[in-house]
């Protein structure tokens, strides 16, 4: 049954939204009450991701115009506020569809490799999901400050899962490095925007127009960019790679779920809703930042080409993806925007893909190096075949839904005269093809370099990596129905 034809939780009604939020913090209670019994565990983290999913997609139709509930009016000026919009709902429904689809895959990732601290491995989980949903909805800085702490928090232990010295030190500098920037880079510029602008609250076009000059903005978007530690850009971004130590599934949360996709949502965010993008292109306060981006683009891209780890190649392929999203905001019109919203849909699809194939080989095969795949392709088609499907989209070709997402980013690049831009794109795409294809041309067309019978991965580590490669083509053909409500938002006067 449709969540929709409930009508105390229809679209239109605000309480659908703290109620979204809090389902997956029920979630993780149940796993908690369940941490006896592991069928019943995990069965009540898959419940809390569908029914999750559903909520989050059955508020499509209210995208364009979603209800606003006050949560907390805490001090004159300052509230806890829950908002639908079109670029938050985006973000949920990748947090909210991933969650389920990751939580069967952790089930036969965790128990095929015998992980300890299951229960807690589900429950941080079911918190991240739940700060990651409070982040989407927030109608103001101050909501949205919160939810983005408590995920560093709720993503920490998960982190530092394995518990050994190597897990510890990643989950030191994960916390060290998101802490201090958020602290003391984010959380200064949300004050400052508050003194300027008299308010938080996001509202379509900014709130920072005319407020003040050219130097000012300019410093303050520098603030946000680098406060907003898990977008990943340089030199904030050692976290990401460091954080590789964790289980699989935790970097598919990390990669694709909710970590660096609130970061770089949070960039738009704060693009569209606080400074608005008319304001940075007539003031030009954006384009220090786009050449920062560039060079996290281009030299993360640069550096995955070199790694032989396969989860280190992957971690340096997302910094790279995350700095077109980063150069999108920095572009400021419509049109890279749109872009680079899509691009978090994408490369979540793709990453996720990619991260579950990581995982499946290792299951499988034991093996973490890119250089030992030689003809793995073989034994394990459906593994190999879909990294092809997720390593083409993040390239962007088509039939995949990278294409689009790149094709908007490059039009926009364009569109703003910024031809440097658009060749950093161009050769950030060249490096993609550069670091992800060896790897499935290895496993297909090189004679095996492993001695011994390999073979698929557990169907509950298959299954998943199928679905969201499904979901890589399907985004080729439905980029416009994703995309058309936040256009509605850009294209508005």
């Amino acid at each position: 049954m449709s969540v929709q034809a409930v009508g105390w939780l229809s679209p239109d009604n605000a309480l659908v939204l703290p109620v979204t939020v809090a389902v997956p913090l029920l979630g993780g209670l149940a796993v908690l009450a369940f941490r006896r019994r592991p069928d019943l565990r995990e069965a009540a983290s898959l419940v809390a991701g569908v029914a999750t999913a559903a909520l989050v997609l059955s508020l499509w139709p209210a995208a364009s115009d979603g209800p606003t509930f006050r949560l907390w009016d805490w001090l004159p000026g300052i509230a806890l506020v829950f908002a639908l919009e079109p670029l938050g709902l985006l973000f949920a429904t990748v947090a909210g569809v991933l969650w389920p689809v990751t939580t069967l895959y952790a089930i036969g990732y965790m128990r095929g490799n015998r992980e300890r601290h299951q229960t807690r491995f589900y429950a941080f989980f079911a918190l991240s999901i739940t700060a990651a949903l409070w982040i989407a909805f927030s109608g103001n800085l101050v909501t949205l400050f919160i939810g983005y702490e408590v995920l560093t928090l709720a993503t920490w232990p998960l982190v530092a899962h394995a518990g050994d010295e190597k897990a510890k030190r990643a989950g030191r500098v994960y916390l060290a490095l998101l802490l201090t920037t958020s602290i003391g880079l984010l959380f200064p510029a949300l004050v400052w925007t508050a003194v300027l602008a008299g308010t938080t609250d996001f509202a379509p076009g900014g709130i920072l127009g005319g407020k003040a000059g050219t130097a000012t903005l300019t410093v303050l978007f520098a603030l946000y960019l680098f406060g907003i530690g898990k977008a990943g850009l340089f030199p904030f971004h050692r976290w990401l790679p460091g954080a590789m130590v964790a289980p699989t599934p935790v970097s598919a949360l990390l990669h694709a779920v909710a970590v660096v996709k609130a970061g770089v949502f949070t960039v738009l965010k704060v693009a569209i809703y606080v400074f608005g993008l008319g304001t940075l292109d007539l003031t030009g306060a954006a384009e220090p930042m786009t050449w920062v981006a560039a060079v996290t683009l281009l030299g993360a891209g640069l550096v995955a080409a070199t790694r032989d780890d396969l989860k280190e190649r992957l971690a340096y392929s997302t910094v790279s993806q995350l700095a077109y999203i980063v150069l999108a905001a920095a572009l400021a019109n419509d049109i890279a925007a749109a872009g680079g919203a899509l691009h978090i849909v994408n490369h979540a699809a793709a990453k996720i893909t990619l991260f579950f194939c990581a995982g499946a080989i290792y299951t499988a095969a034991n093996l973490t190096r890119v250089s030992r795949l030689d003809g793995l392709g073989r034994a394990m088609p459906w593994t190999f075949g879909a990294f092809l499907v997720a390593s083409v989209s993040v390239i962007g070709l088509p039939p995949l839904g990278g294409t689009w997402s790149k094709w908007l980013l490059l039009l926009g690049a364009a569109d703003a005269g910024q031809t440097v831009m658009l060749a950093v794109l161009l050769a950030g795409t060249l490096l993609s093809l550069a670091y992800l294809m060896p790897i499935p041309v290895r496993a297909f067309f090189r004679p095996p370099a492993e001695p011994g019978a390999h073979r698929e991965a557990h169907w509950t580590l298959v299954l998943p990596l199928v679905l969201t490669a499904v979901a890589c083509v399907a985004l080729f053909a439905g980029a416009d129905a994703v995309i058309a409500p936040l256009n509605e938002v850009l294209e508005s006067p």
